[in-house]
């Protein structure tokens, strides 16, 4: 399997119609996610034993799903050895994992992921864009700026917002703009 590579992997994680942004650490081709406990995420995969990741590069859906459900016609089911898993319809290629809990604290669990099945659908070229990786970045600091309001992020959202609108394109300034109607004002008046 090698759709994955070293490092951390951005993908939307779906477990059933569930979708969220997550990072899948590979190191040394060993797999693990960290899910903050509280999120639907992070009970379904410790419930479930499995995740879906899907392959997009639509900085919207990014940070759509940070911050809201999908409706269910944004998923499709297939069957991987006899469970139903649902990926996303857009997904350009996507991935299953068996998912088993290695560490549990008060604020996260660490998941190792055991390959299960993967395919490309659709094979685009998606050159390096700073404006998409910018959005990325923006959406993670923003789920943790909107329980925290810490300023120190809010700068970093506002740092990644200048990148989005000067490196990106037409989709990525609409995904700035929904970021911004999600996390509200970031100077907290």
């Amino acid at each position: 399997m090698g759709l994955l590579t070293e490092g951390i992997n951005e993908v939307i994680a779906t477990t059933g119609q569930n979708a969220a942004p997550m990072g899948i650490i590979n190191r040394n081709g060993s797999l693990h996610m960290v899910l903050f406990r509280g999120s639907h995420t992070a009970r379904n995969v410790a419930r479930d034993r499995f995740v879906v990741a899907n392959f997009v590069f639509d900085p919207v859906i990014y940070v759509r799903t940070a911050f809201e459900d999908l409706p269910p016609g944004a998923f499709v089911r297939e069957e991987i050895d006899g469970r139903v898993v649902c990926r996303l319809r857009d997904a350009e290629a996507w991935a299953a994992f068996a998912a088993d809990v290695e560490r549990s604290s008060e604020e996260a669990i660490t998941v190792r992921l055991v390959p299960m099945h993967e395919e490309v659908l659709e094979l685009r070229l998606h050159p390096v864009n700073r404006g998409f990786a910018s959005i990325v970045d923006a959406t993670v600091h923003a789920t943790r700026y909107v329980k925290t309001r810490d300023p120190w992020l809010g700068r970093l959202i506002e740092h990644h917002a200048g990148l989005a609108r000067k490196c990106g394109g037409p989709r990525e300034w609409e995904a700035l703009e929904l970021l911004n109607r999600y996390i509200g004002d970031l100077t907290g008046e």
